[in-house]
C-alpha cells in the first residue's frame, strides 16, 4: 500500500536548482523513491556531483544546464529534458536566487533578474512540461515558494513579489489543469540553512530572532524538505491541487 501510495519507480523528474541545497535534496530524494531524475543547474556541470550521489546510491539521474534568467535558455532546458527522457511526469521547479538591498537604492537590473529566475523560468518550464502532462492527462509539478510567499520580508522586495507571484501561479495552473489529472501544488520552505539564506544565519542578531520564534528550535535542514517532496510527487497527493504546503518547523504558526 504504501509503496503503491508513495513509491515512484518508474516516473521521470526534472529538478531545477539541484546543484546544491533544497533543489538537491528534492532530486536524491525523488530518486530514492525510485524516479529516474534529470538534475538541472544554472551552470555546466554544475549538478555533476548530485548526479554521482545518486547513482552512488544506486539511483539514476543525468545532469542538465540552463542560465534560468534566460527565457531561451529554459525553452532549450525543456526541449533537451524532454528528448532525452521522452515525457517528464515529475517536474519540480526549485531553481531560485535573491538580493538583499533597501528597496530604496534596489537595482531595475537585479529587480529583473530575481523575477526572471523565480517567475518567469517557472512559468516557461510548467507551461511546456504541462502540455505534454496535460496530452497524456497525468503529472505532478511542485513549484518551490517561501515563507515570503506570506510576507513581506526586509530588503527583498524582488524576491518577496517573486515568490508571492509563484504561490499565485501554482493556484491559477491548478484551477485549469486538475480537471486534466495534473496536480500543481508548491512547498513553502521556511528557515533553512541553504546559500540564500547564508546573511542571515551569519547576522548573529537575526540569527537570534529567527531562532526564537521557531517553534522546532533549529534551522531546517535541506534533507527536511524530503518528505513534503516525495509527498506531492507521488499518487498519495492525487486528490491534492493548488495547495501551498508549509515546511517552516512551526514558523507560521508562531
Amino acid at each position: 500500500m504504501l509503496q503503491q501510495l508513495f513509491g515512484l519507480t518508474g516516473q521521470k523528474a526534472l529538478v531545477t536548482g539541484a546543484s546544491r541545497g533544497l533543489g538537491q535534496a528534492i532530486a536524491m530524494a525523488l530518486a530514492e523513491a525510485g524516479a529516474q531524475v534529470w538534475c538541472a543547474s544554472s551552470g555546466h556541470g554544475g549538478a555533476d556531483a548530485t548526479v554521482q550521489q545518486i547513482r552512488a546510491a544506486g539511483g539514476q539521474a543525468q545532469a542538465l544546464s540552463a542560465d534560468l534568467a534566460d527565457p531561451a535558455a529554459v525553452a532549450q532546458l525543456a526541449e533537451k529534458a524532454l528528448d532525452q527522457a521522452g515525457h517528464i511526469d515529475i517536474l519540480v521547479n526549485c531553481g531560485g536566487t535573491i538580493s538583499r538591498t533597501p528597496a530604496v537604492d534596489f537595482a531595475f537590473a537585479d529587480w529583473q533578474q530575481n523575477l526572471a529566475v523565480n517567475l518567469d523560468a517557472t512559468f516557461l518550464l510548467s507551461q511546456r512540461i504541462g502540455a505534454g502532462m496535460l496530452e497524456r492527462r497525468r503529472g505532478k509539478i511542485i513549484n518551490i515558494a517561501s515563507m515570503l510567499s506570506y510576507s513581506g520580508g526586509i530588503t527583498v522586495p524582488a524576491y518577496t513579489a517573486s515568490k508571492h507571484a509563484v504561490v499565485g501561479l501554482t493556484r491559477a495552473l491548478a484551477n485549469e489543469w486538475a480537471g486534466f489529472g495534473v496536480n500543481v501544488n508548491a512547498i513553502a520552505p521556511g528557515y533553512f540553512k541553504t546559500d540564500n539564506t547564508a546573511a542571515l544565519q551569519a547576522n548573529t542578531e537575526r540569527n537570534q530572532q529567527i531562532l526564537a520564534r521557531l517553534p522546532a528550535g533549529r534551522w531546517g535542514e535541506p534533507a527536511d524538505l524530503a518528505g513534503a517532496a516525495i509527498f506531492l510527487a507521488s499518487k498519495a497527493s492525487d486528490y491534492v491541487h493548488g495547495h501551498v504546503l508549509a515546511v517552516d518547523g512551526g514558523w507560521l504558526a508562531r
